[in-house]
């Protein structure tokens, strides 16, 4: 199959027309291409115009078992013909309670826990927030600068990741706590791994609980084991630990987003995993439904509500949603695609550090199995960021059959889904590295 494949340079007439219309018709929201898709399958996206490209987006981060997975299609068949919606908030059926015994065995914790379902990450996040206030009946929290989960009020209270998330939203939720993230690659305290003795952890107790925050006060620190929006740094293996002996001294709840990194993106099931770090809260979402809109927060059980009406939502664990999820948790056992994450990160992760050698733009390659990215500088020592060489790199991308999306300030992500044949991985990266080239 010759993929990529460009027949009419994109936007072709016909994505034109859409993307004129778009610009009419829908809010104004975050458009990195203009790519208009017609249908797909695994990791091939065919455009309205008949261009075919290789997605290294998956989604952002929700496809990982490929476009149109046979099993996930049938599934939502199978479910459609039988009941599309009952509330089940309100009302019972099987297949939320048999989702949500799969969720509480794959997730880290041998505790008892509990579910609740939501229908994105944001609203995860909402809820997480809701049942640490509620359960330990205190009012502040923790978060991290580079960090992202959600653009919901209470949500983008936690968010740090990009001014434009909270311009023009003032007041946030109060009792936000933001501090430094372990970016080692741009430590904000000016030390080096592993020297620096994890100090962008241990400040959190030495500094900031002992001088303004009260420690009884915080209910929660909300922590990516892997920023995603922020960039795709990945901390080190030192940093969250760190952090949950914090939590535990104090009895702050330990919130997991693995909203993009879950569902074995990372070459684990979730990304806190590679830590051994076992969260108190789990918010889950993107991947999970494999394109079906379910997310939920997994949680020990001993933090439930507990009261009727203390937090629901309508659609929250639809049907078709579930069994979407059921099916997609079926996939990546029974086909080992979290191990194949693992296998093909390792290539990823190589091939990207050659071009780091061949290209001085390219300043640092992070990541974990399949979520791996770059930055881009305009010079090493000084590591001015790239961003303009970034934006157009993404351009060249699309217009030559690749799809890439940013993060960070200067850097792009690479997450095609875990089921990509190795052969369109490589192409991929071919194409990758002439645009890094051109650009250049």
């Amino acid at each position: 199959m010759e993929v990529p494949k460009i027949v009419e340079n994109p936007p072709g007439k016909k994505a034109q027309k859409i993307v004129k219309e778009d610009a009419k018709y829908i809010a104004t929201s975050t458009k990195t291409s203009p790519i208009v898709a017609a249908r797909a399958k695994n990791a091939i996206v065919e455009d309205v115009d008949g261009n075919q490209y290789i997605d290294f987006s998956a989604g952002i981060g929700v496809i990982n078992l490929g476009h149109c997975h046979p099993k996930i299609v049938n599934a939502v068949k199978e479910q459609a013909d039988k009941l599309f919606h009952f509330a089940g908030t309100d009302f019972y059926y099987e297949i939320q309670v048999e989702l949500a015994k799969k969720l509480a065995q794959i997730t880290p914790g041998k505790f008892d826990k509990k579910v609740f379902f939501t229908n994105s990450g944001a609203e995860s996040n909402e809820a997480a927030i809701k049942l640490a206030k509620w359960s330990t009946q205190r009012k502040q929290f923790i978060a991290f600068i580079g960090a992202f989960h959600g653009r919901t009020m209470g949500a983008l209270s936690l968010t740090a990741s990009k001014p434009v998330h909270r311009d023009r939203f003032f007041p946030m939720m109060p009792g936000v706590n933001h501090i430094p993230y372990a970016y080692c690659y741009r430590c904000r305290y000016k030390l080096e791994y592993p020297s620096c003795g994890m100090w962008c952890a241990k400040i959190l107790d030495e500094v900031y609980l002992d001088t303004f925050i009260p420690p009884d006060e915080v209910a929660g620190i909300f922590v990516e084991p892997v920023q995603g929006e922020g960039g795709y740094i990945v901390p080190p293996k030192e940093f969250l630990p760190e952090l949950k002996k914090i939590a535990e001294k104090h009895g702050i709840l330990f919130i997991d987003d693995e909203v993009q990194a879950g569902f074995g993106r990372t070459g684990r099931m979730f990304a806190i995993e590679h830590f051994g770090v076992t969260p108190d809260i789990v918010s889950i979402a993107k991947a999970m439904g494999s394109g079906v809109p379910i997310g939920a927060i997994v949680f020990n059980a001993k933090y439930d509500w507990g009261v009727e009406g203390a937090h629901s939502n309508t659609y929250g664990g639809n049907l078709i949603a579930c069994a979407a999820s059921l099916a997609t948790i079926d996939v990546l056992q029974s086909e080992k695609l979290v191990e194949r994450a693992a296998q093909l990160g390792e290539h990823m992760n190589k091939r990207l550090n050659e071009m780091k050698e061949k290209y001085e733009i390219i300043g640092d390659v992070r990541g974990l199995g399949m979520m791996q990215a770059t930055e881009f500088v305009k010079n090493r020592r000084t590591k001015e960021y790239a961003k303009k060489e970034r934006d157009k790199i993404v351009e060249l991308a699309y217009k030559r059959g690749l799809i890439l999306l940013p993060c960070g300030r200067s850097g792009i992500r690479y997450i095609p889904p875990l089921t990509i044949e190795e052969e369109y991985l490589d192409k991929g990266l071919d194409v990758l590295e002439t645009c890094i080239k051109d650009a250049k």
